[in-house]
């Protein structure tokens, strides 16, 4: 453990812009969404009748959660911010122990500083005391937040510490996966994996009613901390003690591995290469389709799940006659249930962009780790080398976007008996790919041109997710919503296809992508 201090105070160096902004998003996700319910929802009659249409609803639980005090206006807070804040939380905890471990042994730098006088646990240490006392900042900023507009100081203290929780818990799981294997990417795509398997089990759970499922999932524990319905504060030693289990499992596996190793030995490659590696095509082909396969898969499972619920979006109008009406002369109940195939789609799309985002910036990598350089240095052109990549990341999100398209109508048609819902829902995930495509457009533009910044295109994902999430929650301007390329699509399926936006959108894709290659073609190499 000696010199994790020292490595604590460069992490901060490091960190000093990064950890601000996920702190100040985090934070400001949730004040907005508390001063939107109150003003959407300031009579106890709106707020019960919101509370019994969601519980009516599995489908609408598999997205946001149960609520659990729909009186008053922390529980509907909780009910609304805190899966999307858990998830937030989350992916920063597990890109921050990432980036100051597993990425810090692959680049080399770890190895200088261990020349030094350096425990062998003070670079992961380092790493979890910096992602811990982040989470315990944004609880308070969160307790602060909610009770500086009014409402009950312990349920705002469960809430901050209930997403405190979820994101310690998953550190200790990216603490895990960065000693399992020697590369950060694949580090970094395991704790996503457990982070996907958390949410589809937590969404499962709420759905079905299954609480045994939903707490097998750390994502439904924020949830079950009751936050202003009557905490149960037990929960939250549940998260700590599992977070700390985690941190025993990657300590454990820290002192049976080689330095600059994983726990889990590489797999061994064929001893001749296959015709197709010749070309840069089949080079970026061989490097991607372990993800793009993943991601498919992934996207296959949470089509299936969330077209198995569709059905059941139309249930909030049973009991409840005037709605019924209403949606009688607009279709009847196939309208919610569009709207929530619609929503699902474009809640896979923004995932389809982070995959995207991570498949263009593997330019980034292959450069930095001078493997760029050795290919570049034989008859292959520059532009030739990106465009490749470029097309695994065009051509993958497609791909996925139609899989989850085809399985959510597969799901969705068993359920209500029409075999066509298949082509239908699949042609409908089209209309988001040309988003994903301004995505990984913006992403090539920061890598052409700003290569050190290539980390804003996941903050503009993230910036893309909430405002998406809570843009009209938050009653925000149009203009600003419409910085999101996912805010010009049509509404698919159930509303009218419009190609004009998703042909200006293809043609923003392809125009960032254009000036992203022509400024790396300018540039020196790293």
């Amino acid at each position: 453990m000696i010199g994790t201090l020292a490595l604590v105070r460069l992490a901060l160096r490091r960190d000093r812009l990064l950890l601000p902004v996920w702190i100040l998003v985090i934070a400001g996700a949730v004040a907005g969404t508390a001063l939107a319910v109150a003003a959407l929802y300031p009579g106890m009659t709106q707020r019960i009748a919101l509370g019994a249409s969601i519980g009516s609803s599995p489908a609408l639980q598999a997205i946001t959660g149960p609520v659990y005090d729909a009186t008053s206006v922390g529980g509907l807070t909780a009910w609304r911010a805190t899966t999307i804040t858990a998830v937030l939380a989350a992916l920063m905890n597990i890109l921050l122990v990432t980036r100051h471990t597993r990425a810090e042994e692959e680049s080399g730098r770890a190895e200088l500083v261990g020349a030094c006088a350096v425990g062998r646990h003070a670079l992961p240490s380092a790493a979890l005391v910096v992602t811990g006392g982040t989470n315990l900042l944004i609880a308070l900023l969160l307790m602060a937040a909610l009770t500086g507009q009014g409402l009950p100081a312990s349920g705002a203290l469960a809430f901050g510490l209930g997403i405190a929780g979820t994101g310690w818990v998953f550190a200790g799981a990216a603490a895990v996966t960065a000693q399992l294997t020697e590369h950060a990417r694949t580090a970094n795509g395991l704790a996503m994996a457990v982070l996907g398997l958390a949410f589809l089990l937590r969404a499962a759970g709420d759905a079905a009613g299954v609480e045994a499922l939903s707490w097998a999932s750390p994502l439904a524990w924020a949830h079950r901390v009751r936050a202003f319905a009557g905490e149960r504060w037990w929960v939250i030693g549940l998260a700590a003690v599992t977070g700390l289990a985690l941190v025993a499992v990657a300590a454990a596996l820290t002192g049976r591995r080689d330095f600059g190793a994983g726990a889990l030995p590489p797999r061994r490659g064929p001893a001749d290469a296959p015709p197709y590696l010749g070309s840069p095509l089949g080079l970026a082909w061989r490097l991607h389709r372990g993800g793009v396969l993943g991601w498919t898969a992934g996207f296959a499972v949470m089509g299936a799940l969330f077209g198995a619920l569709a059905q059941s979006a139309g249930q909030i109008v049973r009991d409840n006659p005037q709605l019924a009406a209403i949606l009688d002369q607009l279709g009847g109940e196939g309208v919610l249930t569009d709207t929530f195939l619609s929503t699902v789609l474009g809640m896979m799309g923004l995932v389809a962009g982070g995959f995207a985002v991570q498949a263009v910036l593997r330019l980034e990598s292959e450069e930095s780790d001078l493997r760029a350089e050795q290919v570049l240095g034989t008859a292959v052109p520059r532009s030739r080398w990106a465009v490749s990549h470029l097309l695994m990341a065009f051509t993958g999100a497609a791909v996925m976007l139609t899989t989850a398209g085809a399985a959510v109508g597969l799901a969705h048609g068993i359920r209500i008996g029409e075999p066509g819902e298949v082509a239908r829902l699949a042609a409908a995930a089209w209309v988001q790919v040309p988003a994903v495509w301004v995505t990984a457009g913006l992403a090539m533009l920061l890598y052409g041109l700003l290569p050190r910044l290539t980390a804003l295109a996941w903050a503009a994902l993230v910036a893309f997710a909430l405002l998406g999430q809570l843009g009209e929650v938050l009653q925000l301007p149009e203009w600003i919503q419409g910085l999101s390329p996912y805010a010009h699509l049509p509404q698919a399926p159930g509303g009218e296809l419009r190609a004009v936006p998703l042909m200006w959108l293809t043609a923003l894709a392809v125009a960032l992508c254009g000036a992203g290659v022509a400024a790396f073609r300018r540039r020196d190499l790293k």
